[in-house]
């Protein structure tokens, strides 16, 4: 949700991997509709979905990379089973295919009657100058020893408007982290606030709009700017009205209040040094977003914290 300044100030945030986890856990269907799409195109709808729990086996008392796997077993119409493996990955550094296929053969010989596709999502917001490895091949003429490869997808090789019309929950949480032109920044998170609150419950909505905000890196400003779009907009009334009922515009309101009264009490003290008690009480006590503007004007004007003039 559109948090308050004092509430981000507060919030301890889960791990990057835990993130993406909870993501995939609440929307297994969705994520593999949209990153495999070929599993219901050839074996028809999915009738069960489960989370294999499973640690990898370690081939070294050093190895952790492995942390970010996770395994969901799909039962499908036709009979099919498939066990796909999806690993997130916020730095390409770390990742290595060789570990990867070693996941996977442990994975196949633990479930021999499934299919075993492995995935990797780089998270990351950059280009990149060299790509990874994608595949692993060893040949000798015509005879073929090994032939490895995986579901390969980066989330800023997207363009984010080319996703707006996708009716998919995961789709829309990961607008964000895709690619956009600076000026479409609000538009796009927009989309992914309205897509969202359309396509979930009220409880995953509150759940992963504060995951939108977190990759977002949604500041106090463009909080009342994105409110201020989401309230133009006709085609997001219901979730402006939603957002006036959670209390969530006032919470903006008091988040950049905060932020100003902060923001001329470091000012003074970067200029004048210490700043007496009464005068930091005053402008605690202050909630008038144009006073506190103009408390702002004057600390970055006057010669001397004398020179200050409260209302």
């Amino acid at each position: 949700m559109i948090t308050t300044h004092q509430k981000k100030q507060n919030q301890v945030m889960n791990p990057h991997d835990h993130n993406f986890k909870n993501l995939f856990l609440d929307f297994p269907k969705e994520a593999l509709a949209w990153l495999f799409p070929e599993a219901e195109q050839n074996w028809g709808q999915v009738i069960n979905v489960e989370f294999v729990r499973q640690e990898p086996k370690k081939h070294s008392l050093s190895d952790k990379s492995l942390e970010l796997d996770m395994p969901i077993l799909f039962h499908f119409e036709h009979q099919q089973l498939l066990l796909w493996l999806v690993e997130f990955q916020e730095d390409k550094g770390k990742f290595s295919i060789y570990k990867l296929l070693r996941y996977t053969t442990d994975l196949m010989e633990a479930y021999p009657q499934a299919l075993v596709i492995p995935t990797v999502l780089f998270t990351d917001e950059k280009r990149w100058r060299k790509s990874v490895l994608q595949h692993l091949h060893t040949q000798l003429n015509d005879r073929l020893f090994l032939h490895f490869e995986y579901v390969f997808h980066k989330l800023f090789d997207l363009n984010a408007r080319d996703y707006y019309n996708i009716n998919n929950p995961v789709v829309k949480i990961l607008l964000p982290k895709m690619r956009y032109k600076k000026e479409e920044r609000i538009d796009v998170i927009r989309q992914a606030y309205t897509g969202l609150y359309q396509l979930v419950s009220s409880g995953l909505f509150d759940k992963y709009v504060d995951f939108i905000d977190t990759y977002a890196g949604i500041g106090e400003l463009e909080q009342q700017e994105l409110y201020n779009e989401i309230v133009q907009h006709k085609d997001t009334a219901m979730l402006s009205e939603y957002i006036r009922n959670k209390g969530i515009e006032q919470g903006i309101e008091q988040g950049i209040i905060q932020k100003a009264k902060k923001d001329i009490i470091d000012i003074l003290r970067l200029r004048f040094g210490k700043v007496p008690h009464k005068i930091v009480e005053t402008i605690n006590r202050t909630d008038d977003l144009e006073i506190l503007d103009s408390y702002f004007k004057q600390v970055v004007q006057i010669n001397g914290i004398d020179q200050l003039r409260f209302f």
